[in-house]
């Protein structure tokens, strides 16, 4: 099962201090783990867990492009296929106690300034969920055009939402054969052109 979904930044930004991310997005998944505590507990105690995650995330992205030694070169709006094409991926392994009571595997795409980052449990197929996280990453850019200047992440949290329910519905990874996935694509589009 897949624990949470998020869209930060990996890239300085102008109003963050250096080696820190913003998260832009974040969805759970899943039982609540710290059932004693007051909603509000939870909410702060979940909310610095996926700032966690996104600062992991920032630093094994930063490591990797530093270690290929690619430039970063900005995109024009209408390159969302190539972004994606060029995206550095990897995982990350957190161990059981940091953030998540459990051992968790991190899946992770850095397009651009954005970081897409997957939580799975440590059973789960990891090649599955990093072809669903492409999907989802896919359309992402291309239906709501996130890499565009003034992209404002926040105002499509309902599309992305339904991106979710459709693609990683409760969490769960689907398996599709190309007949599902055609119409899923197609379900997809449709609400996109809303």
């Amino acid at each position: 099962m897949v624990r949470c979904f998020l869209i930060h930044t990996v890239c300085p930004v102008s109003a963050l201090s250096a080696g820190e991310s913003r998260v832009l997005y974040s969805r759970v998944f899943g039982p609540d783990e710290e059932s004693e505590r007051t909603p509000e507990e939870r909410r702060l105690l979940q909310k610095e867990k996926i700032a966690a995650v996104a600062r992991q995330v920032r630093s094994a992205v930063s490591l990797t492009r530093e270690a290929s030694g690619r430039v970063l070169v900005e995109l024009v709006p209408g390159d969302e296929a190539l972004a994606l094409q060029d995206a550095d991926s990897g995982v990350v392994r957190l161990r059981a106690g940091d953030p998540f009571s459990e051992e968790m595997s991190v899946l992770w795409l850095g397009v651009q300034s954005l970081g897409f980052t997957m939580v799975c449990e440590p059973h789960e197929n990891l090649l599955l969920a990093e072809g669903t996280l492409r999907n989802l990453t896919r359309h992402c850019l291309e239906h709501l055009h996130m890499l565009g200047q003034g992209s404002e992440v926040l105002l499509r949290s309902t599309r992305i939402d339904v991106l979710l329910s459709r693609l990683l519905p409760h969490g769960q990874l689907l398996f599709l054969n190309h007949r599902f996935a055609q119409t899923l694509e197609k379900d997809v589009a449709a609400y996109m052109a809303m």
